[in-house]
């Protein structure tokens, strides 16, 4: 196997989360996240190019980006953190790591209970992915400093966080029961710090849509680094392949509860 990615280890190992500081150190530390990340697209691949399936989408002439997925699986204290890494629909790398975890789940402080064990996942890469998928928020965060904004500023790497639920901002329309492929903005307002009031900080975007009565919730997408409020979101609608989620973190998830398992078994 290829040697360690040398990427993959902390570019701004100030940011790395450390679960053993205050409250008002973590808030302080996610600030100081927010004011080196980037919100605009810097990366090197063609949107066009990304896709779930084994062909990119569009854009035949430009090879398919190395797309991480990132989730998490628990054991106990402990975090199954997993990074799945894909070309187009090929896997072609997947890392994992085991740690304790310090502390409880505070709905903003996601990446101190989580980013010690996801940045100890990326160090076991042999590759350098062009983009990372987080299940987790990114610019939608109290202080824009989400999971996904956290690890992507650390590592330096291009990355959209994708949330289940919505942390905070207003969307601009009612999200209930809207067609496959509507989005509308994510607007800070007065529980966001660090940005204006009014600022577009991402996407409600509904993925998937059934036609009968049953109805499937939206996603909050929104960059994390280096990747812009609407190219995150088509992004992710590139990834989704008909499924609510983007096949990066399906695969993710699909990949931590099965070392989840074996860690069961190795404890029974």
């Amino acid at each position: 196997p290829a040697a360690v990615a040398d990427s993959m280890r902390p570019v701004r190992p100030e940011f790395v989360p450390a679960p053993d500081t205050t409250r008002e150190e973590m808030e302080t530390l996610q600030s100081d996240v927010a004011a080196a990340a980037t919100w605009t697209d810097d990366f090197g691949f063609a949107v066009e190019s990304v896709g779930a399936a084994d062909r990119p989408l569009s854009a035949p002439d430009s090879d398919p980006p190395l797309v991480a997925g990132v989730d998490q699986a628990f054991l106990d204290d402990r975090a199954v953190s997993v990074v799945v890494v894909s070309r187009g629909g090929t896997v072609v790398d997947r890392a994992h790591a085991v740690t304790d975890l310090a502390i409880p789940y505070i709905p903003g402080l996601l990446a101190f209970r989580e980013g010690e064990p996801i940045l100890a996942a990326f160090a076991e890469l042999d590759c350098d992915p062009d983009l990372a998928v987080f299940d987790g928020s990114g610019r939608i965060h109290f202080r824009q400093a989400g999971l996904a904004t956290h690890v992507g500023v650390t590592l330096d790497v291009p990355s959209v966080g994708v949330a289940k639920g919505l942390l905070c901002g207003t969307p601009d329309e009612g999200v209930d029961g809207r067609e496959e492929g509507w989005r509308t903005p994510v607007r800070a307002d007065a529980d966001v710090t660090n940005a204006e009031r009014g600022t577009m900080i991402g996407h409600a975007f509904q993925s998937r849509q059934y036609d009968s009565t049953r109805k499937i919730n939206p996603l909050y997408v929104s960059p994390g680094h280096r990747v812009g409020v609407g190219t995150a979101t088509d992004l992710v609608a590139r990834l989704c392949d008909g499924y609510k989620l983007p096949e990066p973190t399906r695969r993710a998830d699909a990949s931590a509860d099965e070392v989840k398992r074996e860690y069961d078994g190795e404890t029974e």
